[in-house]
């Protein structure tokens, strides 16, 4: 499962928008060497290594966001998990009416809270770029030199892997889940770095899932939308306690914080983000490029939106707006089927 894409881990910290779910508390990993006492941690790191992530920090936006290199191997079944009040919102989707460049798109609505984009290359999985809320970790904003952010791979809200496969959560207040027997149990934000370490494709992530019980004790119950360099989408909800999957279909696919499985397309946009979104992708067929993704997202932002971010799922290339204005650019060499 070894990639082409050299690199360690980057991470910016943004300030979060409250889409995302719970995650309990789970053992400690290794702990690396200086680390206070009482800290879990997931870093299979060395000294070496925990020290040259913590250096690479450095403030790159008044949000504040952060930028940071994590160097070396985490475990991702272990470290620190954590579970956000209620939820504001949010509003993803996916477009891959222009087969030859399909995106993944979302709005992260939350608390003002410092944040992370996080560029991770494990050994034993896919690199990855993605978004994690800092204050989950326990960090103030001033994070210089805090070693919890070593758990920062743990909590994606949003990411690619070097596959071309995204994930996003949002809140779905009516979700319930139901454990089931000989399924191991994992927080509902460490799904995804789950999925974004593991899966290639739409069908790969779905069964990771399935795989899975999901914890969502401590927060608000989530649903999550899945897209991959093919063009193939999925919203991914449990209904009932039962995890449902619903394939994408006309090019586009987009999930805000109501159920969509199961709810006629009409009745899905009396919601007006997701109305909008509806609209406006069934008007251009899902055929939307990053520019045009980033003015459909800010159609639907509301006051809390914290940042927007665009995935090129063939291309790699990621768009990120803060809630500040800034504009910033990072490329994940994707290496397709």
């Amino acid at each position: 499962m070894r990639r082409t894409f050299l690199g360690a881990g980057l991470a910016l910290l943004l300030t979060v928008t409250a889409c995302s779910g719970p995650e309990p508390t789970a053992a400690a990993g290794p702990t690396p060497a200086g680390t206070p006492a009482g800290t879990p941690t997931a870093s299979r790191q060395d000294a070496a290594e925990a020290d040259r992530t913590l250096a690479s920090l450095r403030r790159v936006d008044d949000l504040p966001m952060w930028e940071m290199t994590f160097v070396g191997d985490y475990d991702p079944t272990v470290g620190t998990d954590a579970a956000p009040p209620s939820p504001f919102g949010c509003s993803l989707f996916a477009a891959s009416g222009d087969p030859s460049r399909p995106l993944f798109a979302r709005n992260f609505d939350w608390e003002a809270n410092p944040a992370l984009v996080l560029r991770t290359d494990p050994p034993d999985g896919y690199a990855t770029i993605s978004l994690v809320d800092m204050s989950y970790l326990g960090v103030g904003a001033d994070p210089t030199g805090d070693r919890r952010l070593l758990n920062a791979p743990l909590l994606p809200f949003d990411g690619m892997n070097e596959r071309g496969l995204a994930v996003g959560l949002a809140a779905d207040d009516g979700a319930t889940v139901r454990a089931e027997a000989g399924r191991p149990t994992v927080g509902s934000v460490r799904i995804l770095r789950l999925v974004l370490d593991q899966a290639a494709t739409v069908d790969e992530a779905v069964a990771v899932f399935g795989r899975h019980n999901l914890d969502f004790d401590g927060g608000p119950p989530l649903h999550y939308l899945l897209a991959d360099a093919t063009g193939a989408s999925a919203v991914v909800e449990f209904v009932d306690g039962t995890m449902r999957v619903e394939k994408g279909r006309g090019g586009w696919q987009a999930l805000t914080n109501v159920p969509v499985i199961g709810v006629p397309e009409e009745r899905r946009r009396t919601d007006h983000r997701y109305g909008l979104l509806a609209a406006a992708l069934a008007k251009t067929g899902g055929v939307v490029d990053d520019r045009a993704a980033l003015e459909l997202l800010n159609d639907v932002r509301q006051g809390h939106t914290r940042w927007s971010v665009t995935y090129g799922l063939r291309t790699g290339e990621i768009h990120l707006r803060t809630a500040t204005g800034t504009d910033r650019r990072y490329r994940l060499p994707v290496t397709l089927p």
